[in-house]
């Protein structure tokens, strides 16, 4: 089952108070960003992050999951109707992600 619209843009207004949030539809499912990070996905209406060490101080015993067949383990977000804590989640974890590398620039095609 493919996630729904109304679940990705819920969860984004969700987590709204950690800066700049957005989505981007890939592979048949969504990725989730703050701040132009990758934080997350959204696969069959159910919000996945990246683990970091800050994510498991603030989940006091993390549900984890791959979020698709031979994807690494993310955590598994069961909280939304937290906003605020949710909204906090998701600031210091992006804070801990790296920013995205910039897409090298595609080089011209020889005729």
């Amino acid at each position: 089952m493919a996630s729904t619209v109304e679940f990705v843009e819920y969860v984004c207004d969700q987590a709204s108070g950690a800066g700049s949030i957005s989505y981007k539809k890939m592979f048949g499912e969504y990725g989730i960003y703050c701040n132009e990070k990758i934080i997350g996905l959204i696969c069959n209406n159910q919000f996945f992050v990246k683990k970091t060490k800050i994510g498991e101080t603030l989940l006091s015993s993390p549900e984890e999951a791959p979020p698709y067949t031979n994807a690494k383990p993310q955590f598994v977000i069961d909280f939304l109707e937290e906003r605020d804590f949710l909204s906090n989640f998701i600031e210091k974890t992006c804070e801990e992600l790296p920013m995205p590398k910039p897409k090298k620039a595609k080089k011209p095609k020889l005729k």
